[in-house]
């Protein structure tokens, strides 16, 4: 007697500057998940917010163009809280691959939580944390870990060129908070420039971080596991524009990925610790991609962790997974199972007194 299917369902898109890439993640999630072993259920969010139940062949619109790429906004409606009932009915496992607010931030993580269906990737706080980069480069400073020197600034506060620059020299990066893809992310060297990015960054969020301009190779480490988390081989983003922005991500694809990156033995050994112990600080689960600078004086500074990481036919977190020995049809096979544990684990704790 054949296996019953495990129905999973793709959750996608969302009300983030991120939603074009969140499309493309969920398109190569969709193809690589094992048909034999899953039944596969996209639902898509808009940009608004309305939730689309869909099915595998009309989903998405301009799908193999990532300037025009689109959710398919014919197919039916969800209402998630109302139908939440009929949601746990029909899936047994979500696979979100929403980036940036409202999707990576815990936001969601609560809601599948709240409605009794497992996940993948991180929980609530664990996304939360690992969303403000300003919240996270705090615990890992608490944690002894190494990151680069920042000053956050929320909407409103002002801070003075001259002033930034004495702490942090000169060019400085001036990020939103809350966002990744390098959405809103400018180099400045002067002051006019630091007035541009920042005024740049605060349309994306209500808190920005400046951060101290590291000259360092950008190094990236997968990591994969709930309790007992392991680190993939590094890989190395050489990025052919001045920083590695949204366009070389997703766009024009600026950027080469060396992958595994050229390292020593003993900086290798480094990174894969310093990744597994990031992911630890910062009380993540499932999955994590953890991002690296490293110095020509050998120096590792933590850079970020993403919660959520591209699944694009191009991006790294499948690819460090490839090349240490996983498969992505695999890599996804063990991203489940994590889910089914972490929620059948959670599900034996006591709700009453």
């Amino acid at each position: 007697m054949a296996k019953k299917r495990l129905k999973i369902g793709v959750l996608f898109g969302g009300k983030s500057a991120e939603h074009e890439v969140s499309l493309q993640s969920a398109q190569n999630v969709i193809v690589s998940l094992d048909k034999n072993k899953y039944e596969v259920i996209p639902i898509g969010i808009t940009k608004e917010g309305k939730w689309l139940l869909s099915n595998t062949s009309n989903y998405l619109l301009n799908a193999n163009n990532p300037k025009l790429i689109k959710l398919n906004n014919s197919n039916r409606k969800i209402v998630p809280l109302n139908d939440e009932v009929r949601i746990k009915e029909k899936i047994d496992v979500i696979f979100p691959v929403m980036h940036g607010p409202f999707g990576e931030d815990g936001s969601m993580q609560g809601l599948l939580k709240l409605a009794g269906v497992p996940f993948v990737g991180a929980g609530v706080l664990g996304s939360a944390v690992g969303m403000d980069k300003d919240v996270m480069k705090r615990l890992l400073r608490d944690a002894r870990l190494p990151v680069g020197e920042f000053v956050a600034l929320k909407f409103g506060e002002k801070v003075s060129f001259g002033k930034i620059k004495k702490l942090l020299g000169l060019p400085v990066f001036v990020k939103p908070a809350n966002m990744g893809s390098s959405v809103g992310v400018s180099k400045a060297r002067n002051e006019k420039e630091f007035a541009k990015a920042v005024s740049e960054a605060f349309k994306y969020d209500t808190k920005i971080i400046i951060e101290k301009f590291i000259n360092g190779r950008e190094i990236e480490c997968a990591v994969l596991g709930n309790d007992t988390p392991v680190a993939s081989v590094p890989g190395e983003i050489i990025a052919n524009q001045e920083f590695y922005s949204y366009d070389a991500k997703y766009i024009d694809q600026g950027s080469v990925a060396e992958i595994p990156a050229k390292l020593d033995k003993k900086t290798e050994k480094k990174i894969r610790e310093l990744a597994v112990q990031t992911f630890k600080a910062l009380n993540c689960e499932g999955m994590g991609r953890v991002d690296f600078f490293l110095t020509k004086t050998g120096k590792v500074y933590v850079n970020e962790i993403n919660t959520i990481p591209g699944f694009t036919d191009i991006s790294m977190y499948p690819k460090l997974w490839e090349a240490s020995g996983i498969p992505q049809s695999k890599l996804l096979d063990i991203l489940i199972n994590l889910a089914l544990e972490r929620f059948n684990k959670e599900k034996k704790l006591k709700t009453t007194v």
